[in-house]
């Protein structure tokens, strides 16, 4: 149990669900403490039957507090992150800024719940394709081994936060109306479209979401040798990440196999049934924590490859569950902070 927990960025898309997922998990603490900018402090939250009142993100907020979940851009983490650690807290963050720290474990409950034993007041969780992908595949990788990954994403207009929505939902009017929408969250109109970017390119023409899906996926799965060949493309889909994969394993896996381990795995669904057109779909994945699985088949041009369809809602399990999850799972190792 917690004393204190404090949520750093409660009135951002992920920070309202990790709020309510406090809630509805009955987290185990005994006081909350709301943290953010300026701009948000002095606004009054609702939290189950109480309203909280915003408090100034500065260091001496820290004080008295065990554990930080936040979710904010990462120069912010950046900042606030050693003030909590010198104060004496845990920080669980949803930025990037610290995923690829070496100190700084990188956490899925389900696939590598022992890193948070090494952590230094620091835990990062993983970005949102990642974490759906990476829940996916450590069954597998732990029955027969991965050796590489191709993936294409279909990424929800929510994981470029509540502006986001906003626009998707401004560029598909002025669609419908036959006018020029002019974007400025996205690099182009969103509306009706598809935008095969999401970051700023980074290395051989990949961008930045892509080389995160690179990198943190062979640090969760601690296996340097996964090769991973993504390409990530936002969608005119509200909530719902959506994924192509191909794994090919160092053993062979049939498809049965495969499905007997994903139906085993903690956090998976398995939805699997082509002849009645039953599959995952970002609309019924809406509000659910699981990663769903469906179109399972061997790859035809490769003795051992296993594709699939990849579905999980981008702000619960890839943002705001999973970080709660870490908390969840710190409280019954009962670590103390260092």
């Amino acid at each position: 149990m917690f004393d204190c927990v404090a949520l750093v960025g409660a009135t951002g898309a992920v920070g309202r669900i990790v709020l309510d997922q406090l809630h509805a998990r009955n987290f185990p603490m005994r006081r909350l403490r709301l943290l953010a900018s300026a701009r948000s402090a002095g606004t009054k939250v609702r939290f189950g039957d109480e309203e909280i009142t915003v408090e100034l993100l500065e260091p001496s907020a820290f004080e008295g507090v065990d554990l930080v979940i936040a979710s904010t851009p990462d120069e912010v983490s950046a900042e606030f992150a050693p003030w909590a650690v010198q104060a004496g807290a845990i920080v669980v963050d949803e930025s990037a800024y610290w995923r690829m720290d070496p100190k700084v474990p990188l956490v899925i409950p389900e696939v590598n719940p022992d890193a948070v034993d090494n952590h230094q007041g620091i835990i990062a969780s993983p970005n949102c394709s990642t974490t759906q992908m990476v829940v996916a595949l450590a069954p597998l990788h732990a029955a027969v081994g991965i050796r590489r990954v191709i993936v294409s994403t279909y990424q929800a207009t929510s994981g470029a936060g509540l502006a986001g929505n906003v626009e998707l939902q401004a560029s598909v009017e002025a669609s419908l109306k036959g006018q020029t929408h002019t974007p400025s969250t996205f690099q182009h109109p969103i509306g009706f479209n598809l935008i095969p970017q999401i970051g700023s390119q980074k290395y051989c023409g990949y961008t930045s979401e892509e080389m995160k899906m690179v990198d943190e996926t062979r640090k969760i799965l601690g296996d340097e040798s996964i090769a991973v060949c993504p390409t990530a493309v936002r969608v005119p889909v509200a909530i719902g990440h959506s994924e192509s994969i191909l794994v090919e394993t160092k053993q062979p896996l049939s498809v049965e196999q495969a499905r007997e381990l994903w139906a085993a795995a903690e956090g998976v669904t398995v939805v699997d049934d082509l002849d009645n057109q039953s599959y995952p779909m970002p609309r019924d994945c809406d509000g659910s924590d699981d990663v769903f699985v469906g179109r399972i088949r061997q790859d035809i041009s490769s003795d051992d490859g296993i594709a699939f369809w990849c579905v999980s809602d981008n702000l619960r399990k890839g943002a705001a569950t999973n970080a709660v999850q870490i908390g969840e799972l710190l409280a019954r190792k009962s670590i103390a902070s260092p």
